[in-house]
């Protein structure tokens, strides 16, 4: 059975997603050498952009404010993950620590400038899909209670119970949080098709390395973001 599926739809608006699976992981403080790692890599990230203007004309950054566009959403109002990430580092000079796995990807995040998401793997009933929304889904935002109403023509991560796990790239889910009793954990890694494919599989790659040196988590790739050569 495939665990992880994008739609056409998806496809068509310019969203690439793939999917990683990580089993055994340990969610704890991340430790001093991911600090370091961080500490560095976020200087040259600082380095990178003049302002943050700079950063928000970035063609990826660009590209994921149009897809929210063309679904019906200002990204002038709820702007996307990966800019609303880095307006945070740009502003505070470094990233949150929240937890070694957070960290990790948050990192990640800000190079590759794809948006990544972790949801508690034994939580969802599989198979998830990245498709556009009907309006009938169930979606209890993370840190609330009660349902919310969800908006037909967005776009989101949807588990085979027709759980929202996370609405657009913007607001996950609670019941698939990751909390530190989680031990298997779906990454999702979201692209667009103004990313150059390599960037999105290295991405990848990068966030299994640090998942499996500061985690320990064994990693399986499901789905990658572009699956055929040519980047499509």
């Amino acid at each position: 059975m495939t665990l992880f599926h994008v739609s056409p739809d998806c496809l068509d608006l310019g969203l690439r997603a793939g999917a990683i699976l990580f089993r055994n992981v340990q969610t704890g403080d991340a430790p001093n050498g991911l600090v370091e790692i961080m500490r560095l890599r976020i200087r040259g990230i600082l380095d990178a952009y003049p302002s943050p203007a700079a950063m928000r004309a970035t063609p990826e950054i660009k590209a994921f404010q149009r897809i929210l566009r063309d679904v019906g959403v200002n990204p002038s109002k709820h702007s996307p993950s990966v800019q609303r990430l880095h307006q945070f580092v740009l502003k505070r000079g470094g990233l949150p620590q929240i937890n070694a796995l957070v960290d990790a990807y948050n990192l990640v995040s800000l190079e590759s400038r794809c948006s990544m998401g972790a949801h508690d793997l034994d939580q969802i009933t599989a198979p998830v899909s990245l498709r556009l929304l009907r309006g009938d889904e169930s979606f209890i935002p993370l840190g609330q209670v009660k349902a919310e109403a969800v908006r037909p023509g967005e776009f989101g991560y949807v588990d085979a119970a027709n759980r929202l796990m996370c609405r657009l790239d913007l607001m996950q889910a609670e019941f698939s949080k990751v909390t530190p009793a989680t031990r298997n954990v779906l990454m999702i890694v979201e692209a667009t098709a103004a990313h150059k494919p390599e960037l999105a599989r290295q991405a990848m790659a990068n966030v299994m390395t640090l998942a499996k040196e500061f985690c320990h988590a064994e990693s399986e790739v499901l789905h990658w973001p572009f699956t055929d050569p040519d980047g499509s």
